[in-house]
């Protein structure tokens, strides 16, 4: 897994891989902005002016009030969700990733099963949906779990991104079906490699390489397993 992870790390200068990094924060980033701006028109549309206070009276400027609360809100959720939409988005994209490590380091082997494009899109939206929804709930667990949150979090993520990058990379050599018959029998393997990719979703900037990371490692990974 070491190898194969250190493998990938040494082609992260490609360009395809570069490429892809790119793509990726750009749609997050753009998501997230735009989620920021609707958030920020339901304030602006459905708070009153001001609001009657027993004994107090009115009491205007609710909506400015709500509008820089919104802010420290959208700041707290992008630390948590920023890197785990841009590897969604990644997917995207990442079967370049998956190709240039063939092109590099398996070059005799015949040209892939082409993927539907509904079928890719289908089932980006499904990890997108998934990966927010976990992500968001566990934001509801940290306080909770105190010193261990980071494990939460590496664990969560590590089985999210494992099944994810390695369903990709072996649906491109065996199909959907194989691709899953193959992710259950290396399970545990996929988890731990999938949490050495989730570690570093803590450290800025290095984070945002591990989409890429992620699918490179898992297609050393797919072809190491898969010769055995």
């Amino acid at each position: 897994m070491f190898s194969d992870f250190a493998k990938a790390l040494s082609q992260l200068g490609d360009g395809r891989f570069l490429r892809v990094m790119l793509l990726g924060v750009a749609l997050a980033a753009a998501l997230l902005t735009g989620a920021y701006a609707a958030l920020l028109w339901l304030i602006e549309t459905f708070t009153p002016g001001s609001i009657d206070i027993p004994f107090v009276g009115p009491v205007g400027g609710l909506d400015t009030l709500l509008s820089w609360g919104s802010i420290l809100l959208m700041v707290v959720l992008s630390v948590f969700l920023m890197i785990p939409v841009a590897s969604a988005f990644s997917g995207l994209f990442l079967e370049d990733v998956a190709q240039a490590v063939e092109d590099r380091h398996y070059p005799s082997l015949p040209a892939p099963e082409r993927q539907n494009l509904g079928d890719t899109l289908i089932d980006t939206a499904n990890f997108i949906g998934l990966l927010l929804a976990l992500n968001t709930g566990a934001l509801l667990l940290y306080p909770f779990a105190g010193p261990f949150s980071p494990l939460l979090f590496w664990g969560m993520n590590g089985y999210l991104l494992g099944r994810e990058y390695f369903t990709l990379v072996a649906t491109r050599r065996l199909g959907r079906d194989g691709a899953r018959a193959m992710r259950r029998a290396y399970s545990l393997r996929i988890w731990a490699a999938g949490v050495l990719m989730a570690a570093p979703l803590s450290i800025p900037l290095i984070n945002l390489a591990i989409p890429v990371l992620g699918v490179a490692t898992f297609t050393h990974m797919f072809h190491r397993l898969n010769r055995q």
